[in-house]
Protein backbone atom coordinates (compact mmCIF):
# COMPACT_ATOMS: atom_id res chain seq x y z
CA UNK A 1 0.00 0.00 0.00
CA UNK A 2 2.65 2.14 0.98
CA UNK A 3 4.30 1.56 -2.54
CA UNK A 4 1.42 2.34 -4.14
CA UNK A 5 1.08 5.93 -2.25
CA UNK A 6 4.88 6.62 -3.17
CA UNK A 7 3.69 6.31 -6.57
CA UNK A 8 1.17 8.24 -7.09
CA UNK A 9 3.15 11.14 -5.29
CA UNK A 10 5.77 10.96 -7.62
CA UNK A 11 3.40 11.25 -10.67
CA UNK A 12 1.95 14.63 -9.03
CA UNK A 13 5.24 16.06 -8.72
CA UNK A 14 5.85 15.44 -12.06
CA UNK A 15 2.58 17.09 -13.30
CA UNK A 16 3.67 19.75 -10.90
CA UNK A 17 7.17 20.41 -12.18
CA UNK A 18 5.87 20.16 -16.08
CA UNK A 19 3.21 22.49 -15.09
CA UNK A 20 5.77 24.89 -13.71
CA UNK A 21 8.21 25.05 -16.69
CA UNK A 22 5.09 26.16 -19.27
CA UNK A 23 5.24 29.94 -20.15
CA UNK A 24 1.71 31.82 -19.58
CA UNK A 25 0.44 33.10 -23.24
CA UNK A 26 0.87 36.48 -23.78
CA UNK A 27 1.29 39.70 -25.73
CA UNK A 28 2.47 43.80 -26.24
CA UNK A 29 2.20 46.08 -29.00
CA UNK A 30 5.83 48.08 -29.73
CA UNK A 31 5.12 50.93 -29.35
CA UNK A 32 2.08 50.69 -26.91
CA UNK A 33 -1.50 52.76 -26.75
CA UNK A 34 -0.13 55.95 -28.89
CA UNK A 35 2.77 56.80 -30.92
CA UNK A 36 3.15 60.52 -32.79
CA UNK A 37 4.50 59.88 -36.52
CA UNK A 38 6.20 62.75 -38.79
CA UNK A 39 3.99 62.01 -42.29
CA UNK A 40 6.58 60.89 -44.57
CA UNK A 41 8.68 59.30 -42.31
CA UNK A 42 8.66 55.57 -41.33
CA UNK A 43 6.41 54.09 -38.70
CA UNK A 44 6.59 50.25 -37.89
CA UNK A 45 4.38 48.60 -35.37
CA UNK A 46 5.40 45.38 -33.71
CA UNK A 47 3.63 42.66 -32.29
CA UNK A 48 4.98 40.17 -29.62
CA UNK A 49 3.92 36.88 -27.98
CA UNK A 50 5.29 34.77 -25.23
CA UNK A 51 4.22 31.45 -24.27
CA UNK A 52 2.69 30.43 -27.70
CA UNK A 53 5.09 28.34 -30.19
CA UNK A 54 2.83 29.01 -33.38
CA UNK A 55 0.84 32.20 -32.88
CA UNK A 56 -1.05 33.24 -35.53
CA UNK A 57 -1.44 37.02 -36.42
CA UNK A 58 -3.78 40.03 -38.02
CA UNK A 59 -3.66 43.46 -38.19
CA UNK A 60 -6.49 45.30 -38.90
CA UNK A 61 -7.54 49.42 -38.01
CA UNK A 62 -10.95 50.01 -36.16
CA UNK A 63 -12.81 51.19 -38.93
CA UNK A 64 -11.46 48.66 -41.31
CA UNK A 65 -9.76 51.32 -43.30
CA UNK A 66 -6.87 50.10 -45.47
CA UNK A 67 -3.42 49.27 -43.27
CA UNK A 68 -1.63 51.76 -45.23
CA UNK A 69 1.39 49.29 -44.83
CA UNK A 70 3.15 46.11 -45.04
CA UNK A 71 2.72 42.92 -42.86
CA UNK A 72 5.91 41.00 -42.04
CA UNK A 73 5.12 37.75 -39.96
CA UNK A 74 7.76 36.10 -38.23
CA UNK A 75 7.60 32.91 -35.42
CA UNK A 76 6.92 34.97 -32.14
CA UNK A 77 6.18 38.60 -33.51
CA UNK A 78 4.56 40.44 -36.45
CA UNK A 79 5.29 43.93 -38.06
CA UNK A 80 2.97 46.70 -39.29
CA UNK A 81 5.40 48.66 -41.43
CA UNK A 82 4.03 52.35 -42.94
CA UNK A 83 6.82 53.87 -45.24
CA UNK A 84 6.01 56.44 -46.37
CA UNK A 85 3.62 57.29 -43.42
CA UNK A 86 0.74 59.03 -45.03
CA UNK A 87 -2.71 60.91 -43.71
CA UNK A 88 -4.22 57.24 -43.89
CA UNK A 89 -2.44 56.07 -41.46
CA UNK A 90 -4.02 58.00 -39.03
CA UNK A 91 -5.75 55.38 -37.25
CA UNK A 92 -6.13 53.39 -34.37
CA UNK A 93 -4.64 49.92 -34.84
CA UNK A 94 -5.76 46.87 -33.31
CA UNK A 95 -3.07 43.24 -33.51
CA UNK A 96 -4.83 40.10 -33.10
CA UNK A 97 -3.14 36.51 -31.82
CA UNK A 98 -4.56 33.37 -31.87
CA UNK A 99 -3.12 30.79 -30.59
CA UNK A 100 -4.52 27.28 -30.75
CA UNK A 101 -6.41 25.69 -27.55
CA UNK A 102 -5.51 28.72 -25.66
CA UNK A 103 -7.31 31.58 -27.40
CA UNK A 104 -6.64 34.77 -28.67
CA UNK A 105 -5.64 38.23 -27.33
CA UNK A 106 -6.16 41.70 -28.81
CA UNK A 107 -4.21 45.24 -28.85
CA UNK A 108 -4.28 48.33 -30.43
CA UNK A 109 -2.12 51.90 -30.18
CA UNK A 110 -3.26 54.95 -31.82
CA UNK A 111 -1.16 56.50 -34.24
CA UNK A 112 -0.95 60.57 -34.36
CA UNK A 113 -0.31 62.39 -37.22
CA UNK A 114 1.54 65.95 -37.95
CA UNK A 115 3.79 67.74 -40.41
CA UNK A 116 6.32 70.46 -40.27
CA UNK A 117 9.31 68.96 -41.81
CA UNK A 118 11.38 72.04 -42.78
CA UNK A 119 12.32 75.48 -41.96
CA UNK A 120 10.22 78.22 -43.72
CA UNK A 121 11.40 79.93 -47.40
CA UNK A 122 11.59 83.47 -47.42
CA UNK A 123 11.00 85.09 -50.60
CA UNK A 124 12.31 89.03 -51.51
CA UNK A 125 12.35 90.70 -54.61
CA UNK A 126 15.97 90.92 -55.69
CA UNK A 127 15.49 94.54 -56.94
CA UNK A 128 15.19 96.41 -53.67
CA UNK A 129 14.85 99.81 -54.24
CA UNK A 130 14.83 102.25 -51.38
CA UNK A 131 11.77 103.69 -50.59
CA UNK A 132 10.13 102.06 -53.21
CA UNK A 133 7.16 98.94 -52.25
CA UNK A 134 8.76 95.32 -51.40
CA UNK A 135 6.73 92.57 -51.12
CA UNK A 136 7.96 89.75 -48.61
CA UNK A 137 6.56 86.12 -49.28
CA UNK A 138 7.07 83.47 -46.48
CA UNK A 139 6.27 79.80 -47.15
CA UNK A 140 5.93 77.07 -44.92
CA UNK A 141 6.19 73.54 -46.85
CA UNK A 142 3.94 70.57 -46.15
CA UNK A 143 2.38 71.62 -42.75
CA UNK A 144 -0.57 69.62 -41.06
CA UNK A 145 -2.39 70.14 -39.09
CA UNK A 146 -2.39 73.84 -40.38
CA UNK A 147 -5.11 75.15 -37.86
CA UNK A 148 -2.85 75.34 -35.20
CA UNK A 149 0.10 77.27 -37.50
CA UNK A 150 1.67 81.00 -35.90
CA UNK A 151 3.74 82.75 -38.31
CA UNK A 152 5.36 86.24 -37.53
CA UNK A 153 7.57 88.36 -40.19
CA UNK A 154 10.22 90.64 -37.98
CA UNK A 155 13.11 92.73 -39.33
CA UNK A 156 15.51 92.08 -36.66
CA UNK A 157 13.65 92.40 -33.70
CA UNK A 158 10.85 94.73 -34.63
CA UNK A 159 7.97 92.73 -35.66
CA UNK A 160 6.31 93.38 -38.58
CA UNK A 161 3.26 91.53 -39.37
CA UNK A 162 1.70 88.64 -37.79
CA UNK A 163 -0.82 85.46 -38.94
CA UNK A 164 -2.56 82.75 -37.67
CA UNK A 165 -4.34 80.40 -39.17
CA UNK A 166 -7.34 78.69 -37.05
CA UNK A 167 -10.17 78.27 -38.99
CA UNK A 168 -8.00 76.70 -41.80
CA UNK A 169 -9.46 72.81 -42.29
CA UNK A 170 -6.98 71.12 -44.61
CA UNK A 171 -7.15 67.80 -44.07
CA UNK A 172 -4.27 67.05 -45.95
CA UNK A 173 -0.61 68.65 -45.46
CA UNK A 174 0.03 72.04 -47.37
CA UNK A 175 2.29 74.94 -47.90
CA UNK A 176 0.81 78.14 -46.28
CA UNK A 177 2.25 81.45 -47.83
CA UNK A 178 2.23 84.41 -45.97
CA UNK A 179 2.95 87.95 -47.87
CA UNK A 180 3.61 91.44 -46.39
CA UNK A 181 4.53 94.26 -48.31
CA UNK A 182 7.13 97.17 -46.44
CA UNK A 183 9.36 99.96 -47.63
CA UNK A 184 12.78 99.58 -47.15
CA UNK A 185 15.00 101.63 -46.44
CA UNK A 186 19.08 102.99 -47.19
CA UNK A 187 19.56 101.80 -43.96
CA UNK A 188 18.03 98.75 -43.84
CA UNK A 189 20.82 97.41 -45.58
CA UNK A 190 22.47 94.34 -43.97
CA UNK A 191 19.16 94.17 -41.60
CA UNK A 192 17.21 90.76 -41.74
CA UNK A 193 13.61 89.79 -42.43
CA UNK A 194 12.71 86.49 -40.46
CA UNK A 195 9.88 84.39 -40.24
CA UNK A 196 9.18 82.87 -37.28
CA UNK A 197 6.74 79.73 -38.14
CA UNK A 198 5.82 77.31 -35.11
CA UNK A 199 3.24 74.43 -34.74
CA UNK A 200 2.13 74.36 -31.10
CA UNK A 201 0.00 71.17 -30.45
CA UNK A 202 -0.36 70.46 -26.53
CA UNK A 203 -1.04 66.99 -26.21
CA UNK A 204 1.94 65.71 -28.76
CA UNK A 205 5.08 65.16 -28.37
CA UNK A 206 7.67 66.47 -31.30
CA UNK A 207 10.45 68.55 -31.92
CA UNK A 208 10.91 71.03 -33.17
CA UNK A 209 7.71 72.80 -32.84
CA UNK A 210 9.40 75.99 -34.26
CA UNK A 211 11.23 76.70 -37.31
CA UNK A 212 12.84 80.26 -38.48
CA UNK A 213 14.27 81.63 -41.68
CA UNK A 214 15.81 84.73 -41.95
CA UNK A 215 17.44 86.83 -45.29
CA UNK A 216 19.41 90.01 -44.83
CA UNK A 217 17.77 92.99 -47.25
CA UNK A 218 19.84 94.92 -49.49
CA UNK A 219 18.72 98.64 -50.70
CA UNK A 220 20.18 98.92 -54.44
CA UNK A 221 21.73 102.09 -55.61
CA UNK A 222 24.53 102.90 -57.89
CA UNK A 223 27.16 102.74 -59.42
CA UNK A 224 28.50 106.33 -59.64
CA UNK A 225 31.44 107.99 -59.64
CA UNK A 226 32.67 105.85 -61.19
CA UNK A 227 36.69 105.94 -61.73
CA UNK A 228 40.48 104.72 -63.51
CA UNK A 229 43.85 105.21 -62.38
CA UNK A 230 46.79 103.32 -64.11
CA UNK A 231 50.00 102.85 -62.09
CA UNK A 232 52.89 103.39 -62.81
CA UNK A 233 51.07 106.15 -65.53
CA UNK A 234 49.39 106.54 -68.47
CA UNK A 235 52.37 105.39 -70.30
CA UNK A 236 54.63 102.56 -69.18
CA UNK A 237 57.84 101.47 -71.30
CA UNK A 238 57.45 98.19 -72.67
CA UNK A 239 58.63 94.92 -70.65
CA UNK A 240 57.04 96.94 -67.11
CA UNK A 241 54.04 95.95 -65.48
CA UNK A 242 50.70 98.01 -65.77
CA UNK A 243 47.65 97.61 -63.14
CA UNK A 244 44.81 99.71 -64.06
CA UNK A 245 42.20 99.82 -61.15
CA UNK A 246 37.98 100.61 -61.73
CA UNK A 247 36.43 102.05 -58.20
CA UNK A 248 32.40 102.88 -58.30
CA UNK A 249 29.74 103.11 -55.49
CA UNK A 250 27.75 100.62 -55.88
CA UNK A 251 25.36 98.63 -53.58
CA UNK A 252 25.43 95.91 -54.43
CA UNK A 253 28.94 96.25 -55.61
CA UNK A 254 28.45 96.82 -59.34
CA UNK A 255 30.29 94.34 -61.38
CA UNK A 256 33.24 94.96 -63.57
CA UNK A 257 34.07 94.92 -67.02
CA UNK A 258 37.16 95.78 -68.19
CA UNK A 259 37.33 95.94 -72.50
CA UNK A 260 39.59 97.71 -75.40
CA UNK A 261 38.66 99.69 -77.67
CA UNK A 262 40.41 97.83 -81.41
CA UNK A 263 40.36 98.96 -85.02
CA UNK A 264 36.56 99.54 -86.87
CA UNK A 265 35.03 100.28 -83.77
CA UNK A 266 35.18 96.82 -82.19
CA UNK A 267 35.39 96.33 -78.94
CA UNK A 268 37.54 93.46 -77.13
CA UNK A 269 36.13 91.88 -73.85
CA UNK A 270 38.69 91.57 -71.25
CA UNK A 271 38.21 90.53 -67.67
CA UNK A 272 35.68 91.27 -64.92
CA UNK A 273 37.75 92.13 -62.28
CA UNK A 274 38.12 95.48 -60.87
CA UNK A 275 42.04 95.17 -61.41
CA UNK A 276 42.98 94.83 -64.76
CA UNK A 277 46.68 93.67 -64.04
CA UNK A 278 49.19 93.10 -66.90
CA UNK A 279 52.53 91.80 -65.97
CA UNK A 280 54.32 93.37 -68.74
CA UNK A 281 53.11 95.46 -71.48
CA UNK A 282 53.94 95.13 -75.26
CA UNK A 283 53.13 97.49 -77.88
CA UNK A 284 50.05 96.13 -78.47
CA UNK A 285 48.50 97.16 -75.54
CA UNK A 286 48.10 100.55 -76.40
CA UNK A 287 45.10 101.94 -76.73
CA UNK A 288 41.71 102.83 -74.51
CA UNK A 289 40.35 101.35 -71.98
CA UNK A 290 37.05 100.66 -70.74
CA UNK A 291 36.14 100.36 -67.53
CA UNK A 292 32.07 99.88 -66.85
CA UNK A 293 30.21 99.15 -63.60
CA UNK A 294 26.93 97.42 -63.66
CA UNK A 295 24.95 97.11 -61.31
CA UNK A 296 22.15 94.23 -62.57
CA UNK A 297 19.74 94.92 -59.76
CA UNK A 298 18.94 98.65 -60.55
CA UNK A 299 20.11 98.03 -64.55
CA UNK A 300 22.16 100.55 -64.21
CA UNK A 301 25.85 101.52 -65.86
CA UNK A 302 28.63 103.57 -65.73
CA UNK A 303 31.71 104.00 -67.94
CA UNK A 304 35.00 105.31 -67.44
CA UNK A 305 38.22 105.61 -70.06
CA UNK A 306 41.70 106.05 -70.14
CA UNK A 307 44.02 105.66 -72.93
CA UNK A 308 47.37 104.21 -72.95
CA UNK A 309 50.51 104.31 -74.92
CA UNK A 310 53.37 101.44 -74.76
CA UNK A 311 56.74 103.52 -75.40
CA UNK A 312 59.45 100.43 -76.20
CA UNK A 313 60.75 98.70 -79.30
CA UNK A 314 59.38 97.79 -82.34
CA UNK A 315 57.42 94.39 -82.45
CA UNK A 316 56.97 93.08 -86.24
CA UNK A 317 53.38 92.84 -87.48
CA UNK A 318 53.85 90.78 -90.60
CA UNK A 319 56.81 89.21 -93.01
CA UNK A 320 55.32 87.65 -95.33
CA UNK A 321 56.15 86.25 -99.07
CA UNK A 322 53.53 86.25 -102.02
CA UNK A 323 52.18 84.54 -103.30
CA UNK A 324 54.30 81.62 -101.34
CA UNK A 325 57.57 80.89 -99.86
CA UNK A 326 57.63 78.41 -102.20
CA UNK A 327 57.96 79.54 -106.06
CA UNK A 328 58.47 78.72 -109.56
CA UNK A 329 61.54 80.71 -111.08
CA UNK A 330 60.35 83.65 -112.85
CA UNK A 331 57.24 84.11 -110.70
CA UNK A 332 56.63 87.90 -109.61
CA UNK A 333 57.51 87.82 -106.02
CA UNK A 334 56.39 90.45 -103.08
CA UNK A 335 58.05 90.40 -99.65
CA UNK A 336 56.70 92.49 -97.19
CA UNK A 337 57.33 93.51 -93.63
CA UNK A 338 55.60 95.76 -91.26
CA UNK A 339 56.21 96.83 -87.86
CA UNK A 340 54.91 98.97 -84.87
CA UNK A 341 56.11 100.89 -82.37
CA UNK A 342 56.47 104.13 -80.07
CA UNK A 343 58.10 106.29 -81.32
CA UNK A 344 57.49 104.55 -85.20
CA UNK A 345 59.82 102.17 -86.10
CA UNK A 346 62.73 102.63 -89.32
CA UNK A 347 62.04 99.50 -90.84
CA UNK A 348 65.16 97.00 -93.17
CA UNK A 349 64.36 94.19 -95.19
CA UNK A 350 67.31 92.41 -96.99
CA UNK A 351 68.88 89.12 -97.85
CA UNK A 352 70.80 87.76 -94.85
CA UNK A 353 73.42 85.93 -97.49
CA UNK A 354 75.05 89.27 -98.65
CA UNK A 355 73.03 92.08 -96.37
CA UNK A 356 72.11 94.17 -98.76
CA UNK A 357 69.45 96.21 -98.38
CA UNK A 358 66.52 95.20 -100.51
CA UNK A 359 64.05 98.91 -98.99
CA UNK A 360 63.58 100.87 -96.37
CA UNK A 361 59.76 101.42 -95.57
CA UNK A 362 57.39 102.14 -93.05
CA UNK A 363 54.97 99.19 -94.26
CA UNK A 364 55.90 98.64 -97.65
CA UNK A 365 55.87 95.34 -100.50
CA UNK A 366 59.03 94.81 -102.29
CA UNK A 367 58.79 93.92 -105.44
CA UNK A 368 60.93 90.80 -107.12
CA UNK A 369 59.47 90.54 -110.47
CA UNK A 370 60.64 87.20 -112.40
CA UNK A 371 62.37 86.04 -109.69
CA UNK A 372 65.64 83.84 -110.38
CA UNK A 373 67.08 80.76 -108.13
CA UNK A 374 69.99 83.32 -107.07
CA UNK A 375 67.16 85.55 -105.67
CA UNK A 376 66.45 82.41 -102.90
CA UNK A 377 67.52 82.28 -99.59
CA UNK A 378 66.78 83.77 -95.66
CA UNK A 379 65.56 86.91 -95.98
CA UNK A 380 65.65 89.62 -92.38
CA UNK A 381 63.34 92.33 -91.46
CA UNK A 382 64.86 94.73 -88.90
CA UNK A 383 62.89 96.93 -87.21
CA UNK A 384 64.45 99.47 -84.87
CA UNK A 385 63.84 102.89 -82.47
CA UNK A 386 65.61 104.33 -80.20
CA UNK A 387 64.20 101.27 -77.68
CA UNK A 388 65.73 98.58 -79.37
CA UNK A 389 65.18 96.57 -82.20
CA UNK A 390 63.11 93.38 -83.30
CA UNK A 391 64.41 91.04 -86.39
CA UNK A 392 62.53 88.30 -88.13
CA UNK A 393 63.38 85.85 -90.62
CA UNK A 394 61.48 84.37 -93.52
CA UNK A 395 62.57 82.19 -96.18
CA UNK A 396 62.44 82.48 -100.03
CA UNK A 397 62.45 78.97 -101.76
CA UNK A 398 62.82 79.45 -105.76
CA UNK A 399 62.40 76.30 -107.50
CA UNK A 400 63.85 75.87 -111.13
CA UNK A 401 65.29 73.65 -113.82
CA UNK A 402 68.87 71.39 -114.36
CA UNK A 403 71.49 74.29 -115.21
CA UNK A 404 74.85 74.19 -115.41
CA UNK A 405 75.41 70.78 -116.13
CA UNK A 406 78.71 69.13 -116.48
CA UNK A 407 80.84 65.86 -116.92
CA UNK A 408 84.38 65.49 -116.11
CA UNK A 409 86.48 62.63 -117.37
CA UNK A 410 89.42 60.55 -115.49
CA UNK A 411 92.31 60.01 -115.80
CA UNK A 412 92.49 62.77 -118.68
CA UNK A 413 94.92 60.47 -120.81
CA UNK A 414 92.90 57.16 -121.56
CA UNK A 415 94.15 53.78 -122.47
CA UNK A 416 92.84 50.36 -123.35
CA UNK A 417 92.68 48.09 -120.13
CA UNK A 418 92.68 51.01 -117.87
CA UNK A 419 89.58 51.93 -115.67
CA UNK A 420 88.16 55.14 -116.20
CA UNK A 421 85.35 56.99 -114.29
CA UNK A 422 83.03 59.49 -115.44
CA UNK A 423 81.22 62.06 -113.40
CA UNK A 424 78.24 64.43 -114.22
CA UNK A 425 77.03 67.28 -112.14
CA UNK A 426 74.24 69.50 -112.13
CA UNK A 427 72.69 72.16 -110.12
CA UNK A 428 68.22 72.47 -109.40
CA UNK A 429 66.19 72.46 -107.40
CA UNK A 430 64.70 70.30 -106.22
CA UNK A 431 67.93 68.24 -106.52
CA UNK A 432 68.15 66.65 -110.67
CA UNK A 433 68.53 62.96 -111.15
CA UNK A 434 71.28 62.45 -113.17
CA UNK A 435 71.15 59.27 -115.89
CA UNK A 436 73.45 57.92 -118.44
CA UNK A 437 72.80 56.91 -121.90
CA UNK A 438 75.16 55.59 -124.38
CA UNK A 439 75.04 55.85 -128.43
CA UNK A 440 75.00 52.44 -129.77
CA UNK A 441 76.28 52.06 -133.67
CA UNK A 442 72.62 52.11 -134.56
CA UNK A 443 72.30 55.78 -133.70
CA UNK A 444 70.02 54.84 -130.65
CA UNK A 445 70.64 55.14 -126.94
CA UNK A 446 70.69 52.88 -124.57
CA UNK A 447 70.18 53.61 -120.90
CA UNK A 448 73.19 52.35 -119.05
CA UNK A 449 73.09 53.96 -115.68
CA UNK A 450 71.19 56.16 -113.08
CA UNK A 451 73.72 57.11 -110.81
CA UNK A 452 75.87 60.55 -111.54
CA UNK A 453 79.07 58.36 -111.46
CA UNK A 454 79.96 55.79 -113.65
CA UNK A 455 82.77 53.84 -113.68
CA UNK A 456 84.35 51.45 -116.65
CA UNK A 457 87.08 48.97 -115.30
CA UNK A 458 89.64 47.27 -118.25
CA UNK A 459 88.21 49.62 -120.82
CA UNK A 460 87.94 48.02 -124.20
CA UNK A 461 87.19 49.06 -127.63
CA UNK A 462 83.58 48.36 -127.22
CA UNK A 463 83.27 51.07 -124.62
CA UNK A 464 84.42 53.56 -126.90
CA UNK A 465 81.96 56.01 -128.19
CA UNK A 466 79.55 58.77 -127.33
CA UNK A 467 77.90 58.98 -123.74
CA UNK A 468 74.99 61.41 -123.12
CA UNK A 469 74.32 62.46 -119.27
CA UNK A 470 70.71 64.02 -118.18
CA UNK A 471 69.91 66.17 -115.42
CA UNK A 472 66.41 66.66 -114.57
CA UNK A 473 63.65 67.64 -112.08
CA UNK A 474 60.01 68.63 -112.51
CA UNK A 475 60.76 71.79 -114.03
CA UNK A 476 63.20 70.78 -116.62
CA UNK A 477 65.99 68.80 -117.79
CA UNK A 478 69.50 69.58 -119.15
CA UNK A 479 71.87 67.06 -121.22
CA UNK A 480 75.63 67.12 -121.92
CA UNK A 481 77.64 64.23 -123.75
CA UNK A 482 81.36 63.44 -124.15
CA UNK A 483 82.80 61.13 -126.67
CA UNK A 484 85.41 58.84 -125.55
CA UNK A 485 88.84 58.09 -127.35
CA UNK A 486 92.00 55.92 -126.80
CA UNK A 487 95.18 55.44 -127.45
CA UNK A 488 95.92 52.09 -129.10
CA UNK A 489 98.02 49.69 -126.62
CA UNK A 490 101.18 48.89 -128.93
CA UNK A 491 102.40 45.19 -128.09
CA UNK A 492 105.19 44.33 -130.50
CA UNK A 493 109.02 44.42 -129.01
CA UNK A 494 110.31 47.01 -131.38
CA UNK A 495 107.79 49.03 -131.35
CA UNK A 496 108.65 49.55 -127.32
CA UNK A 497 111.94 51.65 -127.90
CA UNK A 498 109.71 54.64 -130.09
CA UNK A 499 106.52 54.33 -127.04
CA UNK A 500 109.52 54.84 -124.79
CA UNK A 501 111.26 57.92 -126.78
CA UNK A 502 107.80 59.40 -126.73
CA UNK A 503 107.06 58.68 -122.96
CA UNK A 504 110.82 60.60 -122.53
CA UNK A 505 109.76 62.80 -124.84
CA UNK A 506 106.60 63.74 -123.04
CA UNK A 507 109.06 63.78 -119.55
CA UNK A 508 111.08 65.74 -120.95
CA UNK A 509 108.07 68.69 -121.71
CA UNK A 510 106.38 67.72 -118.73
CA UNK A 511 105.42 71.14 -117.63
CA UNK A 512 104.28 72.22 -121.08
CA UNK A 513 102.15 69.24 -121.46
CA UNK A 514 100.50 69.32 -117.75
CA UNK A 515 99.36 73.10 -119.13
CA UNK A 516 98.44 71.92 -122.20
CA UNK A 517 96.30 68.57 -120.70
CA UNK A 518 94.30 70.98 -118.61
CA UNK A 519 93.49 73.19 -121.33
CA UNK A 520 92.20 70.65 -123.18
CA UNK A 521 90.26 69.08 -120.28
CA UNK A 522 88.39 72.56 -119.81
CA UNK A 523 87.85 72.55 -123.43
CA UNK A 524 86.35 69.39 -123.26
CA UNK A 525 84.31 70.36 -120.24
CA UNK A 526 83.10 73.17 -122.20
CA UNK A 527 82.21 71.09 -125.59
CA UNK A 528 80.66 68.40 -123.82
CA UNK A 529 83.37 65.60 -125.35
CA UNK A 530 86.77 64.38 -124.92
CA UNK A 531 88.94 63.16 -127.24
CA UNK A 532 92.68 62.10 -126.61
CA UNK A 533 93.72 61.92 -130.34
CA UNK A 534 92.65 65.66 -130.57
CA UNK A 535 95.14 66.30 -127.85
CA UNK A 536 97.61 64.49 -128.80
CA UNK A 537 97.57 66.56 -131.86
CA UNK A 538 97.46 69.62 -129.36
CA UNK A 539 100.82 68.53 -127.86
CA UNK A 540 102.55 67.84 -131.38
Amino acid sequence: MFKEMGGASQAVLLILCVLRTVKAFEMEIIPAERIVAQIGGTLMLTCNTTGCASPTFSWRTQMDSPLGGKVSNHRTYSTLTMNPVGIVNSHSYLCTVICGERGKKEKSVKVELYSFPSDPVIEISPSLIAGEPAPVICKIPDVYPSHHLEVLLKKDEHVLHEEYFLYDDSTNTETKTVTYTFHPMAEDTGKEITCVARLPIADMDFEPKERTSSQKLNVNFGPQNTVITASPGNSPVEGDSLNLTCVTQSNPPAQIVWSKYLAEESIQHLIKNNVLFIPRVHFNDSGQYICEGINLLTNKTEEATVDIIIQGAPVITKLSIEPSTTVQEGENVSIQCSAESNPPPKIILRRKSDNADIGTSSARSILLPSVMFKNGGDYECVAENKYGNSKREITLNVKYGPKNTMITVFPAALKEGETVTMKCTSSGNPDPVISWKKKKATGESEKISKNATITIQNLKSQDLGLYECEAYNEFGKEEKAVELYVQARLEEPDQMIPFIIAFSSVAAVAVPAAAILIYVSRQAKINGSYSLVKALRLKV
